[in-house]
């Protein structure tokens, strides 16, 4: 798969989460098999606005590439110097969102509004495009549409070809509209549309992705040119390893194992301990522990475990307790997977 100038040895990629995409999570998939992976959306005022906010959001360690920088905003003209700044910390890509279908974020005609505003969108993308080197690919995240009426579906195409004529490397597609948010299922059959209608141009699938079978059931359906796991990563970063073995014709391999688990609980836990500070990093990585807890075998009394933790130690007393012992990880299925996941 390529966007632009880069190209990857496996087109199923980390997508972008608010709240929850940072360092430690794309370490993880990194680790777990992810070629790619996107930082957590930004609103692009904070990423001009110069303070503590703005390094922390612009530090990207060394081994923390390729990654692609998501802004989301509703003034053009504040995109431009936005994705000069991202390009500068050394972010590979810009990604432009709009597809977040967050009742705020509407309301402040950002993120999925600006499917119902073409004119505004397309400006928004040649700004972005005109702000950054040739070489730094440009893409965009959309949904496909702000709901399902004839008018919002002329907008999305219009959006959609008028960004790969202004320069865009790839689009990545939602199929759920804006309206359903993470509600009902997610239209694979519009990605296919999608897909015969882009023809060369790089398409990505996005929705409904909680297994290593999904994934491939995607692409196999749509024929796009690669994925995007979001909510299916969070707390399972082996989907990627899982997705290649299925890729390479192998068998599914087994769950991870307590030990395996650890190992990447770990590797997670010290990342968010390196950015945020023990106090915060021990809050934050709490919606984490509820998330791995479904892989062990006894996931409710575990997740009830990691709820309860509030430093360093509580965090560490649970590893020692529950993962002392390596027995083979408890197998999820997708739509388990579904019902826990409730990512923004």
């Amino acid at each position: 798969m390529r966007i632009g100038s880069l190209e990857f040895d496996f087109p199923v990629v980390q997508a972008a989460l608010s709240g929850y995409s940072d360092a430690g999570m794309r370490r993880v998939a990194r680790l777990c098999g992810a070629p790619y992976a996107l930082d957590e959306v930004v609103l692009d005022k904070l990423i001009v606005q110069k303070g503590r906010a703005q390094r922390r959001r612009l530090s990207i360690a060394a081994d923390d590439h390729p990654i692609g920088g998501q802004l989301m905003g509703s003034d053009p003209e504040q995109f431009g110097p936005a994705a000069r700044e991202l390009v500068a910390a050394g972010f590979d890509v810009v990604d432009i969102n709009f597809g977040c279908p967050v009742p705020k974020v509407l309301g402040r005609c950002r993120g999925g509004f600006l499917l119902s505003v073409p004119a505004t969108a397309l400006e928004i993308i040649a700004r972005v495009r005109d702000a950054v080197p040739v070489h730094i690919p440009v893409t965009v995240k959309m949904r496909r549409g702000l709901d399902d009426t004839p008018a919002s579906r002329d907008n999305f195409f219009e959006i959609f070809d008028g960004a790969f004529a202004r320069g865009v490397a790839s689009v990545t597609v939602h199929g759920r509209t804006v309206e359903q948010r993470y509600v009902g299922r997610s239209r694979w059959e519009f990605l296919a549309e999608v897909k015969r209608h882009a023809g060369s141009r790089t398409v990505l699938g996005s929705g409904d992705l909680f297994s290593a079978a999904d994934v491939l059931a995607m692409m196999r359906q749509t024929g796009v040119d690669g994925v995007t796991v979001a909510r299916g990563a969070i707390g399972n970063p082996w989907i990627f390893q899982e997705c290649r073995a299925l890729w390479a014709g192998q068998p599914l391999p087994d769950p991870p194992t307590l030990f395996e688990q650890r190992a990447v609980i770990r590797e997670h836990y010290a990342t968010a301990m390196q950015i945020y500070g023990a106090k915060q990093g021990s809050r934050i990585m709490r919606k984490f522990g509820i998330k791995y807890a479904r892989l062990h075998p006894e996931s409710v009394v575990v997740r009830d475990a990691f709820v309860a933790v509030a430093n360093e130690s509580d965090w560490q007393a649970v590893l020692d307790q529950w993962y002392s012992i390596d027995t083979p990880g408890r197998c999820v299925s997708g739509a388990e997977m579904d019902e826990t996941c409730t990512a923004a």
